[in-house]
């Protein structure tokens, strides 16, 4: 083909792949759609929160079964249907722990009237942590949930549902305040067993919730911003899909 008129052929499809195609390129990179659509470990929602993914797949809270306060057996299946706050803590923790069990009683406090609101929360000291502390430290904040359950047993198996289950680290750390080191997080869990969040302003899942940090605080000193409030909104908007 004379070259004169493989230019001219060249030419024409790329002005029609102007006209056509990029307008509708900067159309979504404006509105936030392709940075939306292109993250890999979440599941683009419409609207509402969205799931987080391991290996693609949706991550559900895997089985568990542990003593609470009460000194009853309470497992996953116990929290189905209901949606659910996840922490793990210890009562002796001279750190974090005490503002992530203030900033969950203001959950609690918040959604009183709600039968469907539940917090899971997993000593990671349960040789120590019997269901007669828990029971203590739970009258000490006022925890009055009856679906709020402090949970102990087999320490192996609460270190692998952090670690493994949830990749909410906790560890022993003898260098460490108490001697134990968690992460201070929150997971989101929704009626049906499976982990949720929102995006961040940029379209990142948040995955998880910072626990200590208080509204009252604002910030930490890193600069990081509370999280309880966006917690609430998520909660409310799980108890109503």
């Amino acid at each position: 083909m004379n070259k004169k008129y493989t230019y001219v052929w060249v030419s024409l499809i790329v002005l029609i792949f102007g006209i056509i195609v990029v307008p509708r390129i900067v159309d979504r990179l404006q509105s936030g759609t392709v940075v939306d659509m292109d993250r890999m470990n979440i599941v683009p929602q419409e609207k509402g929160l969205s799931y987080v993914l391991l290996n693609k797949v949706k991550r559900k809270v895997p089985s568990f079964q542990f003593i609470n306060q009460d000194s009853l057996l309470i497992s996953d299946k116990d929290y189905i249907g209901k949606v659910y706050v996840v922490e793990f803590f210890f009562t002796s923790c001279p750190s974090i722990c005490p503002i992530m069990t203030e900033n969950i009683v203001t959950l609690q406090n918040y959604f009183k009237d709600q039968p469907d609101f539940g917090v899971a929360s997993f000593s990671i000291t349960p040789d120590y942590d019997t269901p007669k502390v828990l029971k203590q430290y739970a009258k000490k904040y006022g925890i009055t949930d009856i679906d709020w359950h402090l949970l102990t047993g087999n320490k192996e198996a609460v270190y692998d549902l952090a670690n493994s289950g949830f990749n909410i680290f906790a560890a022993e750390m003898p260098d460490s305040p108490g001697g134990f080191e968690h992460s201070g997080l929150f997971a989101l869990v929704d009626r049906q067993g499976y982990i949720r969040c929102r995006l961040d302003k940029f379209g990142n899942p948040i995955v998880y919730y910072r626990g200590a940090i208080t509204r009252e605080m604002g910030k930490n000193d890193y600069g990081e911003e509370e999280q309880i409030s966006v917690l609430q909104e998520d909660i409310q908007k799980l108890l109503q899909e």
